[in-house]
This record gives structure tokens, C-alpha cells and sequence, in this order.
């Protein structure tokens, strides 16, 4: 493809954002399209793992990524009855150590921030607001931006408009979980809660998962169990019949652990959906990444690391192959299978976390046995992953 072709990216989410990053230091022009009238600050935390923090150094953002998150000694899991350490994995300047790049948790705002100030200073990057894309995107983008693009690429999430122009793309599935999300101040969390780790809490049906985020000096908290589903939303709020059934998952777990979620005041529900697979592109000048194409369950905590992956390896593929189609059909052999491998991953983790009866006593009884450095061994496939 040729570089002086401009390129069209709809939705300024991280998908969307690193796109242009990584498309503007191959040296690709690209308007990025988002229907917000402004990027507001949105989400709650987020992990980053080094198959991701990887990517943004190579953009030369880890300055900025180091002024605002935290980077755990230790990602840990946790019974959610008893209390009791299950296993734990080493992060820090372990995870330096082992995959080349660190391990972090921040706000998702602010990673926002941080690839939007980083676009707004690429002077090959145009930020396009308040562009609400219709059943005709080339149409909108070429009298939006005064320029036809040769490609389009959908990073415009779940509920994408671009998947329409790709025959053959994967449908949204309810998952059956829900995630509840909130964050509370470092004054009143109990002392179960390390300010050094990720710690996940597991029990039968349900989980938590909580990190300190520096830039609220507390904690986030995402909070699974089953749930039913709400329609084309990532978000609702809590109504009565949700809060009982969301404290109902958590009836027999440790009396902090239950106290801390009575505190969650304003938390909000998401309904866990997925994109099944499908096609990612239509084989000419259009193509979906992130959650857009391949929308995962979290319980990999790969959904963000996934669509920063994505940007990558398109922008790698566009530029080193000499037309579009053939640029896709690139990036979809090298993508498919590792996007299946974490799906996997994300299955299993959702098996694993939430069993009960001997299913938990037999994953208890494993982890027992398997040593910090073993468990580490374990992420190399994914967290090692990387130009």
C-alpha cells in the first residue's frame, strides 16, 4: 500500500488511537473518526501486561505510562471465604526481568489521555469529533475529512457500525456474567487489600479483582458473577433487583470482602459480551480490530492488550505489503491464532476461577504444588509476546 494514501479509523478508543500511533510511524496519514463531541474521562482501571507495555514503548510513551500507574510486585489469587493465598505470580521488576517490558495497572482515562495528547502531537494523525458514522462510512469519512481513504479500519468497539461493511463478520453474544465496577478511596478498603498487587479473590460462581490506581489514590474493583443481559450498552445502573442479585453471589464470602462491596454505592453493570468469530475484513479496503472483530470475556484481562496487539501488527502488515487485500490476509493469519490461544485462556481462567466442589478442591490443590517462578512460566506464551 502506498504511504502517501491516507487511512481512515473510526472510533478514538485505545484500538483506535494506537492504530494511528503505530500507522504514523510507518509513515501512514490517518483520520481518526469518533461520534463523541469530546473524550471524556470514562472506564475505571486497567491492566496492561508487557505484551502490551511493550508496544507503547516502542511508541515512546512509557515516560508518560510511568507518571501514572502502578506497577504490582505481584499479580495474586485469593480464596474469597477464607482469605487464604492460593498462588501468587511475580510482576515488578520481576516482570521486566522475564518479558522485556513491565506490568501495569492505571485508569483507563488515563492511558486515554496519554495516546490522545500523542496523537494530537502527530502531525500525520487528524482527530475527527462529533462524526457519527451511518449505514455509508466512505461517504461520511470523504466529506468529513475532504479526502477518500483507501482503507477503512473499524476500531469502533462492541456495538461497531464498520462490522456491517464486512459480509461475514461475527455476530455479539451475551457471555451470561456481568461485571460490577466501582472504586473506593485507600481509606476504606480493609487490609485484606495489598497496595502492591493485583489481587484476584475466587469463589463458586463469582470473583473480584482488585488493584491500586494512583490517580483516584485508591482502588478498582471489578466484581463477576452471572448475570442477565441489557442491550446494546456497555454500561447500566444498578437497579434493586441487580444489587440483590449481586449481593446474593457473595452471601458466604468473608465478612471484608462483603463489607467492601456494601461500599460500592456507584457501581455500575456491564453485561459481558463477546464477538463470535467471523470475518475481520471484506477482503478489499475495509477491516475491524479490538473488541470491534474479536470482543473476549476479561477474564484473561487481555481485552485492551488484544486491540493494542492489533494496531500493531496492521500497521506492520499495511506497511510491508504492497496492496490492501493482501495486507489483510497477512494480518489475519498472523492475528487469528493467537487471538483463539487467549480466548482459550479466558474460558479456562473463567472455568478455573468460579469452580466449585472438587473441581475447586482439585485447582487448589495444583496451585499449592506450583512455585512463583512456574506460574510465571505459564504467561511466557503471552506476556512474552512481541516485536
Amino acid at each position: 500500500m502506498q504511504k502517501a494514501d491516507p487511512v481512515a479509523i473510526v472510533g478514538a478508543g485505545i484500538a483506535g488511537l494506537t492504530a494511528a500511533l503505530c500507522l504514523a510511524r510507518q509513515g501512514f496519514r490517518t483520520d481518526i473518526f469518533e461520534q463523541a463531541d469530546a473524550l471524556e474521562e470514562a472506564g475505571a482501571g486497567l491492566q496492561l501486561s508487557p505484551n502490551a507495555s511493550r508496544i507503547l514503548i516502542e511508541l515512546v510513551l512509557l515516560p508518560a505510562l510511568e507518571r501514572v500507574w502502578n506497577e504490582p510486585e505481584a499479580i495474586s489469587l485469593t480464596d474469597g471465604r477464607s482469605l487464604r493465598p492460593l498462588a501468587s505470580v511475580p510482576a515488578g521488576a520481576r516482570a521486566r526481568e522475564r518479558w522485556g517490558a513491565p506490568y501495569g495497572v492505571l485508569h483507563r482515562a488515563s492511558l486515554q489521555t496519554i495516546l490522545l495528547d500523542a496523537v494530537r502531537a502527530e502531525p500525520l494523525c487528524r482527530l475527527h469529533l462529533g462524526s457519527r458514522i451511518g449505514d455509508d462510512p466512505r461517504t461520511v469519512i470523504t466529506e468529513a475529512s475532504k479526502r477518500s481513504p483507501a482503507a477503512i479500519i473499524g476500531a469502533d468497539g462492541i456495538w461497531s457500525r464498520i462490522r456491517s461493511s464486512v459480509p461475514g463478520a461475527g455476530t455479539v453474544r451475551f457471555s451470561g456474567n456481568v461485571a460490577w465496577r466501582f472504586t473506593l478511596p485507600r481509606t476504606r478498603v480493609p487490609a485484606c487489600l495489598s497496595q502492591d498487587r493485583v489481587t484476584a479473590f475466587l469463589a463458586p460462581k463469582a470473583h473480584l479483582v482488585a488493584y491500586p490506581i494512583p490517580k483516584i489514590d485508591g482502588f478498582n474493583f471489578v466484581a463477576i458473577v452471572a448475570g442477565k443481559a441489557s442491550g446494546e450498552t456497555w454500561e447500566g445502573r444498578e437497579s434493586g433487583d441487580r444489587r440483590r442479585e449481586f449481593e446474593a453471589a457473595f452471601r458466604d464470602w468473608h465478612p471484608d470482602l462483603r463489607s467492601l462491596l456494601g461500599h460500592a454505592a456507584s457501581a455500575t453493570y456491564w453485561p459481558l459480551c463477546t464477538v463470535e468469530d467471523g470475518a475481520w475484513h471484506n477482503g478489499r479496503d475495509t477491516i475491524l480490530i479490538g473488541d470491534a472483530a474479536h470482543a473476549m470475556t476479561p477474564f484473561a484481562a487481555q481485552g485492551a492488550a488484544m486491540a493494542i496487539e492489533d494496531a500493531r501488527e496492521l500497521a506492520r502488515c499495511m506497511a510491508d505489503t504492497p496492496d490492501l487485500p493482501s495486507a489483510f490476509a497477512r494480518y489475519e493469519d498472523a492475528r487469528r491464532a493467537r487471538i483463539g490461544r487467549v480466548r482459550k485462556r479466558a474460558a479456562f481462567n473463567s472455568f478455573a476461577y468460579h469452580a466449585a466442589g472438587p473441581v475447586r478442591i482439585a485447582r487448589d490443590l495444583v496451585l499449592s504444588f506450583k512455585k512463583p517462578e512456574a506460574l510465571a512460566a505459564d504467561f511466557d506464551w503471552l506476556y512474552g509476546y512481541g516485536p
